[in-house]
């Protein structure tokens, strides 16, 4: 008992005791602090990236996409062979087609040689979504959805009548089946958390498009024609009448496909004079835009008219800066690769549960070269990692905050065992062991440190639950923006608090302050009393 009533005296009476208490406080709550906040970044960029990625996705260097066809050979029946021997294309020798049928699900063609019967089913990305759904690893399958991602260039022009032209990310798209796979839906902004999302202009785009035609029309340069001087004819008796030559009979107007682009791509941000951030946009929706891309066997130039419909907002700067959403029947049609896709993206019923199983599965499926199958984790690998060693490093560094604290442990005891040797000496004279004294100092120091990490745990989540209102309050007294909005395209500073965390930094922190007491413990536990007490 003599023990921690010692142990309580010494912190109530030493005033040098407060400097470690601060010093363990201070490196407690920058750690916890530190933590919360990379946690909360990590995790909000985790977020995202999920959503944009979906769980896995498999896809394909190749530029007309991925071909799988199915081939099944059989003997032709006496009555087929009569029939087709008397082609007269089996004259001159070969094979010859027999039939060709669209499906939903393959295009099959039927060929001969007039003994055998080929049929090849050449799969389309529904045909090929239809498989993975029904093999082995289907049941672990919630959806699937075929893409086409390449590069493009966006063309338009801003208020001024000049060409605005960016590299983008081209990325064809079922809406529907997109937003089944996970998260694009939430990051739309005018369909936000549609179920049903799609390429469809609104009343008030339709306005735009016919807005902006007039404006073209009357800004474009006028041609004067001649005037000709036509001779009247008289009609002949019993002649046909003249037809009425009116442009609009008989043609159907053109389809206006959608777009759904970037928020960066469609905004802009400046600091006016004030020195305010200002977002101004840049494409509003029914504008036109023109998309470049490459295409055909060559991989010619080619390009499609779209009109805006929706922005993506993922408030990462990558994202809505390049990525550009079509229909992905449009995309086929401008690339002629037509029943061709060059990604799937899937969602698992228990992604932690399946990825591997799932990912052996279409490795098994997929056996080409060309085809890479990987989870969204594995496709940002170096991202996270980076992450990762960043928090890790931060740690280490910061926790020589604590070490400094541990040092300050290390030097004021060393002063309280000089000023102690008299009562050290009086203590070991009455029958305290070596053990007793020691464990006085050693109670001390882990005193001091759990005292310290109590109150940095409660200053450091403190400061945590407020951080936006501190950094809204800093920035106010100081005029520079501690975290532009500009930059890291987040409302706020994210945070995260991880209670496993929160317990590694406390122990850690008591066991620094415990492990610099030992030395000044072992020279108390150590002392004489005779050395002690021999000038007294």
């Amino acid at each position: 008992m003599y023990k921690l009533l010692l142990c309580v005296r010494y912190l109530q009476t030493r005033y040098l005791a407060f400097i470690c208490i601060v010093s363990v406080m201070l490196g407690v709550a920058t750690l916890i602090v530190v933590n919360a906040v990379m946690s909360g970044f990590s995790t909000k960029l985790k977020d995202r990236l999920h959503g944009v990625l979906s769980d896995v996705v498999v896809d394909t260097d190749r530029p007309d996409g991925f071909e799988i066809v199915r081939e099944a050979t059989r003997d032709l029946t006496a009555d087929e062979a009569k029939k087709f021997g008397a082609d007269p294309r089996m004259i001159r020798g070969g094979s010859i087609e027999v039939s060709r049928q669209h499906t939903p699900h393959a295009l099959v063609i039927e060929t001969t040689d007039g003994k055998t019967l080929t049929t090849r089913r050449y799969l389309t990305p529904a045909g090929i979504a239809h498989e993975i759904q029904t093999g082995p690893a289907g049941d672990k399958i919630e959806a699937v959805t075929p893409t086409i991602e390449t590069f493009a260039v966006l063309q338009f022009r801003d208020d001024y009548n000049r060409i605005v032209a960016k590299p983008v990310r081209l990325i064809g798209i079922d809406p529907e089946g997109r937003a089944a796979v996970g998260g694009f839906s939430e990051y739309l902004d005018r369909q936000k958390g549609s179920p049903h999302p799609n390429f469809d202009l609104t009343p008030e785009a339709l306005q735009r498009v016919e807005w902006n035609r007039r404006r073209h029309d009357r800004e474009a340069p006028q041609v004067v024609q001649s005037k000709a001087v036509k001779t009247a004819i008289p009609p002949l008796p019993d002649a046909i009448p003249e037809p009425k030559m009116d442009v609009d009979v008989g043609i159907p107007k053109p389809k206006m496909h959608g777009v759904i682009v970037g928020h960066s791509l469609a905004h802009f941000r400046y600091h006016n004079k004030e020195g305010q951030m200002v977002e101004e946009v840049a494409l509003s929706p029914g504008d036109n835009v023109i998309l470049t891309t490459a295409g055909g066997e060559d991989l010619k130039p080619v390009w499609g008219s779209f009109y805006v419909a929706d922005y993506l907002k993922t408030e990462m700067s990558e994202y809505d800066q390049n990525y550009v959403y079509v229909p992905l029947e449009q995309l086929q049609s401008i690339r002629g690769m037509a029943d061709r896709a060059t990604a799937f993206q899937l969602r698992l019923k228990n992604y932690d549960r399946d990825k591997v199983a799932v990912c052996e599965e279409l490795r098994k499926y997929f056996p080409h070269r060309e085809a890479k199958v990987a989870t969204w984790e594995e496709l940002q690998g170096p991202l996270l990692s980076a992450i990762e060693v960043e928090r890790s490093i931060l740690n280490i560094l910061l926790f020589m905050i604590v070490g400094v604290a541990g040092f300050s442990i290390l030097a004021i005891f060393t002063m309280i065992v000089s000023e102690k040797y008299r009562d050290i000496g009086i203590m070991k004279s009455l029958g305290a062991s070596s053990w007793g004294v020691m464990s006085i100092f050693l109670g001390y120091g882990l005193l001091l440190g759990t005292v310290g990490c109590g109150l940095g745990t409660a200053l450091g989540l403190t400061i945590t639950r407020y951080i936006n209102e501190i950094e809204a309050f800093l920035t106010r007294q100081t005029g520079a923006a501690l975290f532009p909005k500009d930059v890291y395209y987040f409302k706020e500073i994210p945070t995260n608090i991880e209670w496993l965390t929160l317990v590694y930094v406390n122990v850690g922190a008591v066991l620094i302050a415990s492990t610099f007491s030992l030395l000044p413990a072992w020279r108390a536990a150590t002392l004489q009393p005779v050395r002690a007490l021999r000038f007294e």
